[in-house]
């Protein structure tokens, strides 16, 4: 029986000094695949550790964008979010302020501190949206400020000797407030939301949702989702930016349910049960805003801070600023500052 491979063997012996040393490299990989559990140990789990490090003394970069007509708690929604005073109202205010003529864009930066980390936060304030009789075009001044701050951020880009941390204020994340009206969207509403959902990250919420029943507020969020999907208007988060599997699964979670988020929002503290807790009073009780039974106030906070704040920036710099940037320099043929263009002018005429 071992006749025939014996002969074949000493027959092709001369032949087979050529194959062999290309069935060498096989050798080395089998050691490889068994070192896939190390032999002690080397610490590449301390990466995440030595990039806390880094971002934690570098600290972040938030702005956060409040847009809808006067009277929805915008303000009220943002010390509440963030537990602190840092809106607008809240930074000497006068009550008898009169409503501006036109949009006004008013950026106010706090630094934040919680647990060892620093959140430089700006809170953009667009008073005298919606509030005037003819209220057209009255995005424009909002869609103007946020190019604007990619500008700003472009030109930064392109220095020769550029800074090694340019400073980020471009707007991160837009609260859109809808009037809690139980009807359909304005046409104000849908304008705003189609112009801007390009240009910047929109998180629809419904404002003073304590004013609707739950049976209307279940209805009018249907509603609201529904006229969103039939004018074509993309909020965040944006399908085609799903990156994987459980991305989809959580955000379309989200996008079903949770959006647009029906919101109270209260910086006054009320003792209920032996408990200090934020809420509003009224003559037939307490409104808690961070019972999820009362209002969606809870959700919005965790899904713009405990778990999507990074990824609102990523968006921000890789879809909305990389957009402008590509159109702008597209169109410029160049690059932005005069520096960079008289020098490959200058090349050019060598």
């Amino acid at each position: 029986p071992h006749a025939g491979p014996v002969e074949s063997k000493n027959g092709a012996a001369m032949s087979e000094l050529v194959p062999e040393p290309r069935q060498k490299p096989v050798v080395p990989m089998k050691p490889m695949g068994i070192n896939t559990s190390l032999l002690g140990y080397i610490g590449i789990d301390t990466i995440i550790e030595q990039m806390r490090k880094k971002t934690m003394k570098t600290g972040f970069d938030f702005n956060i964008m409040v847009v809808g007509q006067s009277g929805l708690g915008k303000s009220t929604l943002v010390n509440t979010l963030f537990k602190s005073q840092v809106s607008r109202k809240s930074s000497g205010w006068n009550r008898e302020e009169k409503i501006p003529k036109t949009v006004e864009i008013k950026a106010i930066g706090h630094v934040i501190e919680e647990g060892g980390v620093k959140m430089k936060l700006t809170v953009i304030d667009t008073p005298g949206f919606g509030d005037q009789i003819n209220n057209e075009n009255c995005w424009e001044p909002i869609e103007k400020y946020i190019n604007e701050q990619y500008e700003k951020f472009l030109k930064e880009e392109v220095n020769i000797a550029r800074k090694k941390r340019i400073p980020d204020t471009r707007v991160h994340c837009c609260l859109y407030f809808i009037s809690p009206t139980g009807h359909s969207l304005r046409p104000l509403d849908l304008e705003f939301m189609k112009h801007l959902s390009k240009v910047v990250n929109i998180i629809p919420v419904i404002a003073k949702a304590d004013t609707m029943t739950l049976e209307e507020k279940t209805e009018f969020k249907q509603r609201v989702r529904k006229e969103l999907e039939v004018n074509g208007i993309e909020f965040y988060p944006q399908k085609e930016f799903d990156e994987d599997l459980e991305d989809k699964t959580e955000n379309d979670k989200i996008r079903q349910e949770s959006m647009p988020f029906a919101v109270v929002g209260s910086d006054k503290e009320y003792q209920v049960n032996g408990k200090r807790v934020l809420g509003r009073k009224t003559p037939w009780g307490i409104i808690e805003v961070e019972n999820l039974n009362h209002c969606e106030f809870a959700l919005l906070r965790d899904f713009v801070i405990r778990t999507h704040l990074q990824d609102l920036k990523e968006v921000t710099h890789n879809i909305h600023y990389e957009t402008y940037r590509a159109k702008r320099l597209n169109g410029n043929g160049g690059l932005p500052p005069m520096t960079v263009e008289t020098e490959e002018n200058h090349e050019s005429n060598l």
